[in-house]
């Protein structure tokens, strides 16, 4: 269904914009149900300290992030959706099988399970690239498993691209899956990107960054309209510059090194990211 609605929301003509809701979705009467033409997604992260808040996205912003994508990748594939769709990392996974023209994966379930990785991965169209999304735990899990069982190593390295986000990945873990054969990149954003912007430290299609006062800001076409309902929120995390750039203050700590990677120290706050969930 959320397919279904995310094509017809990126359609030329529009449609109504598509709100995953994780659980009952009455529990999210409380938030406005109109939303400007332009917007296709709305995204509903924990908050940290207050209430969760709905990020906007428009079709143009997922639409640039899943462009962005296939060209950092080199080109567009089949996708194996392992995570949910209520997340952006998950959204956008179909965004990228709608922009292919390819029939994305669903691996169903509740916890993740590397077999079933596995055997989801053997009925991807062996003519296309593979694409996949994991968050660290994920693939923590599938390196794990492939330590004893070949064809859920074999699973693993038959990808042209894992992307990794959303926390952390611990280089234990990244290391083992290299020596596996894995083609890890990882990713930075959020929702409020339309997902990850920055690959192996990279700034991906027009994603531009800046360190301001030691905290990171992203520009770029794939930035979110705002919060629903919610014009303070907004105007605290974007912002415009002289020029008429539009900002999104991350609330993460970072430098940009000598080669340009950008490179995350920590929070600015006392705030724990794990696969979305604050």
């Amino acid at each position: 269904r959320v397919t279904d609605g995310l094509r017809q929301a990126l359609a030329l003509a529009g449609g109504p914009a598509v709100w995953p809701v994780d659980g009952d979705p009455a529990a999210s009467t409380d938030a406005p149900r109109e939303v400007d033409d332009g917007i296709a997604l709305v995204v509903e992260t924990s908050g940290s300290t207050d209430a969760p808040k709905r990020v906007t996205l428009s079709a143009d912003a997922l639409l640039a992030s899943a462009y962005a994508t296939n060209d950092a990748l080199g080109g567009p594939g089949q996708w194996l959706l392992t995570l949910p769709a209520n997340y952006i990392a998950g959204a956008q996974v179909i965004v990228r099988g709608i922009l292919s023209g390819t029939d994305t994966l669903v691996l169903g379930g509740g916890r993740f399970d590397a077999a079933a990785f596995a055997v989801a991965s053997s009925h991807l169209d062996p003519s296309r690239p593979h694409y996949t999304s994991l968050v660290p735990v994920q693939l923590a899990r599938i390196v794990e498993a492939a330590d004893r069982d070949a064809f859920i190593a074999a699973a693993l390295s038959s990808y042209d691209a894992v992307l990794v986000g959303g926390q952390v990945l611990a280089p234990e873990v990244a290391e083992r899956a290299a020596d596996l054969g894995a083609r890890i990149v990882r990713t930075y954003g959020s929702s409020e990107t339309a997902g990850g912007c920055v690959y192996d430290g990279t700034p991906v299609g027009d994603t531009g960054i800046r360190i301001v006062d030691g905290a990171v800001e992203l520009s770029g076409s794939m930035l979110a309209d705002g919060y629903l309902g919610d014009p303070a929120r907004t105007a605290a995390a974007f912002t415009s510059d002289a020029r008429g750039t539009r900002w999104y203050r991350t609330g993460d700590l970072g430098e940009l090194t000598l080669d340009g990677r950008l490179r995350i120290r920590g929070r600015a706050d006392d705030v724990i990211i794990s696969g979305g969930v604050k």
